[in-house]
């Protein structure tokens, strides 16, 4: 887990509803997310949001995934 990429993603009660936005953008995390499940390549993205910087896509990857982190119990 990287702390520093992890810093580019902020969390900010009155904007977009809370969710996590890029470097205090309006730009979720989600939509980045979204974006790249539907196919559009780091160079589309970076083009349609000229404020977002190649880190900032790494660093919602990297969120999501630690986001998905959980301790997996089993039962014996």
């Amino acid at each position: 887990m990287d702390q520093k990429r992890l810093a580019r993603i902020t969390l900010e009660p009155g904007k977009c509803g809370g969710s996590p936005c890029i470097r205090g953008y309006r730009i979720r995390v989600s939509d980045i997310l979204s974006l790249l499940s539907a196919g559009a390549s780091h160079a589309e993205i970076l083009e349609d949001y000229p404020s977002l910087e190649e880190e900032d896509i790494f660093a919602a990857l990297e969120y999501a995934a630690v986001q998905t982190q959980h301790p997996i119990l089993i039962a014996a």
